[in-house]
């Protein structure tokens, strides 16, 4: 190839790198920007499969495995995505660029799952935001043959670089955003309580008063019931105001899902691997989220209480619809578990016009999947 051809193909890959980085900036939700990040490191490297892996903080896990290259049905067959171990923990463990000939001849190569497609050249570089490494790109197969090059890992570092720095923006302004929501309901909480409920508590009060000027049973009698009335409002607006202060947003959602999976490790005796796809935090609303948690959480109940599973994995992907998948590796759950376990899961699905199977696995396992329309 000759000087002026590779040029080309450089300034090329530098122009689509900046105009990369202009729509990353363009008002994205999270989701949708780190599925874009994983999209354009692909097209920028020349890679057949890319992956964005999110490091739960403080600890040495994925919390996250975004992926483009590979098609859902492959992922369903592959199962639970990575957590961490092999070359992958070699970046959590040492957050520096890594370029390797073939991945499954290195030392620390965990190997593949079954069903999971071949891969060999290798390319990881990890994406920091502020003073915390965030996450880890992973490239695998170049497509036009051979290893990944000085010149693909030089311009990943600089999509990882620019991507670091948006997804720091991305955060800080969802927390504002979290922030002056929980600033609005204290407001409007406070107005209900000091306004509201005081003008009501004082009607009432008035017509109890107007009792002693009639000796009518029947007016009576419709005072008692209005002065009623006005007690269940005032209990009503309480729990709202309640509920303004304690109700989880939608955009919460996987972190909920999160702190689950990691409450449910101790009686699973193994942590479940965790995939999010799609813009969860902007679609699922809050009746359909807490309906996920409540399926989720008796999925994993079911699954700890007779699959004696060695791998469990949860998926939520928001699209259309929001559906949700629990898969194990386990024994399978008894008939009569499962459907005492399924009728709440089916009925809070149908609830929205959804659906809910639980379905054997093989050659073992469970798959457990509910799925309701998303307005």
């Amino acid at each position: 190839m000759t000087d002026a051809v590779t040029e080309g193909r450089d300034e090329h890959r530098w122009r689509l790198l900046l105009d990369a980085v202009v729509t990353l900036s363009s008002g994205s939700d999270l989701d949708e920007l780190l599925t874009r990040i994983v999209e354009v490191s692909r097209d920028l490297a020349g890679a057949q499969y890319a992956a964005l892996g999110v490091l739960a903080e403080g600890e040495r896990r994925l919390r996250l495995f975004v992926t483009d290259g590979i098609s859902d049905e492959e992922a369903a067959r592959i199962g639970p995505r990575p957590t961490g171990r092999g070359v992958l923990g070699l970046l959590i463990d040492h957050p520096e660029p890594v370029r390797l000939h073939d991945i499954t001849e290195h030392p620390q190569s965990y190997g593949f799952p079954p069903n999971h497609p071949p891969m060999h050249s290798f390319l990881g570089v990890p994406v920091r935001t502020g003073e915390r490494i965030f996450g880890n790109l992973y490239l695998a197969e170049k497509i036009s043959g051979g290893d990944f090059t000085a010149a693909d890992e030089e311009i990943v570092i600089a999509l990882a670089a620019a991507a670091g720095v948006v997804v720091e923006n991305r955060l800080l302004q969802e927390e504002r955003e979290r922030l002056a929501v929980f600033e609005d309901r204290d407001r409007i909480g406070r107005d209900l309580h000091d306004i509201v409920i005081q003008r009501l508590f004082a009607i009432g009060l008035r017509l109890q008063a107007g009792m002693k000027w009639t000796d009518d049973p029947r007016l009576t009698e419709r005072i008692d019931e209005a002065v009623d009335e006005i007690d269940t409002t005032i209990s009503e607006i309480r729990r709202t105001i309640f509920e303004l202060g304690t109700r989880p947003r939608s955009g919460d959602l996987q972190t909920r899902i999160t702190r689950l999976a990691d409450r449910a490790a101790e009686s699973l005796k193994i942590r479940p691997t965790l995939a999010f796809e799609g813009p969860i935090r902007l679609t699922v609303p809050p009746k359909i989220a807490e309906d996920v948690i409540a399926v989720l959480r008796e999925a994993l109940s079911n699954t700890a209480r007779h699959a004696h599973a060695s791998q469990v994995g949860i998926e939520l992907v928001a699209g259309e619809e929001v559906v949700l998948r629990v898969r194990d590796n386990g024994v399978g759950v008894p008939a009569g578990a499962v459907e005492s376990g399924l009728r709440n899961m089916r009925q809070r699905a149908l609830a929205h016009g959804g659906r809910c199977t639980i379905t054997p696995l093989d050659p073992s396992g469970t798959l457990v999947e509910w799925a309701a329309p998303l307005p």
